[in-house]
């Protein structure tokens, strides 16, 4: 059995919203929310991915996040901040910033919107894992960047040494499957609501939204799922189920994970446009999934 790249990554990732007041990052906030995930037990935080609002917060606010998040957690929590782009100059920039600033890893999408070839995609995400050292996790996520990329082209990838993990939010089990036979990369779930079937075949925990509200039920998944305990993973997936459904299904993230913290009292639920809040019927629809949940 091949030892697994990105072992240590395993688990519960939350994909951090940044908490904003009056169009500024609201760092005393964020500190919260940073605290709120280590005592739940969560492994390990992502600021700065599609969730964080990384496309319309600026190159600064990006660098100054990353920066606090790794300050503020002291080592006590992993950080894998989003550092990717569709320009391969800026995500390096982006990568060895985080670097320096003591990141323990780096999240990177998949170049967006001028959609590469796979040559291009190999040949960009080779740049990042040979000119930095931070093991490096690949996030396809089709349907945000135009194109799919490809599991002969991530399993050419594992070959090299710092690619190191996968956030795999295609959709497709068979795509996964693939990677988990053919890699030694570790597979992390990059839907919610797919976690327990992409356990179920050998990927190694999430990166969740819904982990910003119930870290701990999260944990229960995905722990109950390692350790083979598939009757009690069920029962956690059926709990989560309509909250992933429900609230991930109302909009764009992350514009109903930030509504619904709004809800809670932990988030002014502000975004920086062209992210637009919900609707009056939205936020009654939002209101009572969380009634059901128990959460409010």
């Amino acid at each position: 059995m091949m030892t697994t790249k990105g072992e240590a990554f395993a688990g519960l990732s939350v994909a951090l919203t940044t908490p904003l007041k009056n169009g500024e990052v609201d760092y005393d906030k964020f500190g919260e929310q940073i605290e709120f995930q280590i005592a739940a037990g969560t492994h390990c935080l992502c600021p700065v991915g599609t969730t964080g609002e990384s496309p319309t917060l600026s190159h600064e606010e990006h660098e100054r996040v990353i920066a606090f998040v790794v300050e503020k957690c002291a080592g006590r929590i992993k950080v894998m901040p989003g550092v990717g782009s569709n320009s391969t100059a800026e995500a390096l920039r982006l990568t060895k910033f985080a670097e320096r600033a003591g990141a323990d890893a780096a999240l990177q999408v998949a170049p967006y919107y001028n959609k590469p070839t796979q040559k291009g995609f190999y040949e960009h995400f080779k740049v990042l894992a040979e000119e930095t050292g931070l093991p490096q996790c690949i996030y396809n996520i089709p349907g945000r960047a135009a194109k799919n990329i490809e599991p002969s082209t991530i399993i050419r990838l594992a070959e090299l040494e710092n690619i190191a993990l996968v956030k795999e939010a295609s959709g497709s089990l068979d795509q996964a499957s693939q990677i988990i036979a053919a890699t030694n990369l570790t597979v992390l779930s990059g839907d919610d609501s797919l976690t327990l079937p992409l356990m179920a075949v050998g990927a190694r925990g999430v990166v969740s939204v819904v982990g910003n509200l119930v870290p701990g039920d999260m944990l229960n998944l995905v722990a109950a799922a390692n350790a083979g305990n598939y009757d009690e993973a069920r029962k956690w997936h059926y709990k989560l189920f309509p909250l992933c459904r429900d609230m991930l299904g109302l909009s764009t993230n992350p514009i109903p994970v930030k509504a619904a913290m709004q809800m809670l009292g932990r988030d002014t639920g502000e975004m920086l446009l062209p992210m637009t809040p919900l609707d009056e019927t939205e936020m009654a629809s939002l209101r009572k999934t969380l009634v059901a949940y128990g959460l409010l």
